[in-house]
């Protein structure tokens, strides 16, 4: 089991499982408590803004690790939240055409709809929320006197005539 939680994307399921739950249960609560004067497209509003902050702590923390890494934790929110503005979209389209279409109750259609979410997300937050810039794994970036970036080859392959003075010298 702690071997698998070394996966990343065992991560990611656990968490998302768990922001999922959460962001469910308020959407759930909200719908049974205000829903009949917010409507269900309210609820999911309302469930999304906490949900999407519960989700980055966790995602941020627990799944990408980001805070290890450094970065800004603003740059990191919007990048988070951009990816949740594309799957609100998602569910925006999809809970009123299961409720509307399908005939779905607004409980079970967000249910649904939960499910489907972190097939999206998880690309996003991958590559693009949580993402870091590294230089590739064979070159080492120092930075010079000039203030200038240079990159200097670690695995480099000697020239021919570096290879034959070398060979020379013995």
């Amino acid at each position: 089991m702690v071997r698998s939680l070394a996966d990343e994307r065992v991560r990611f399921l656990l968490a998302g499982g768990v922001s999922a739950l959460v962001t469910y249960g308020l959407f759930f609560t909200s719908e049974l408590t205000i829903g009949k004067w917010i409507g269900y497209l309210g609820s999911l509003y309302l469930s999304y803004v906490l949900g999407v902050m519960f989700a980055f702590v966790l995602h941020r923390r627990y799944t990408f690790r980001a805070h290890r890494t450094g970065g800004s934790i603003v740059v990191d929110f919007l990048r988070f939240s951009s990816i949740y503005v594309l799957a609100l979209v998602f569910n925006s389209a999809g809970l009123p055409l299961l409720v509307e279409v399908a005939h779905l109750s607004p409980l079970v259609a967000q249910a649904v709809v939960v499910i489907l979410t972190p097939f999206i997300t998880y690309v996003g937050h991958r590559y693009f929320s949580f993402a870091r810039r590294t230089p590739p794994q064979n070159y080492a970036t120092t930075l010079g006197g000039s203030g200038q970036l240079s990159v200097e080859a670690t695995n480099s392959i000697p020239s021919p005539d570096t290879a034959s003075d070398s060979s020379s010298a013995t």
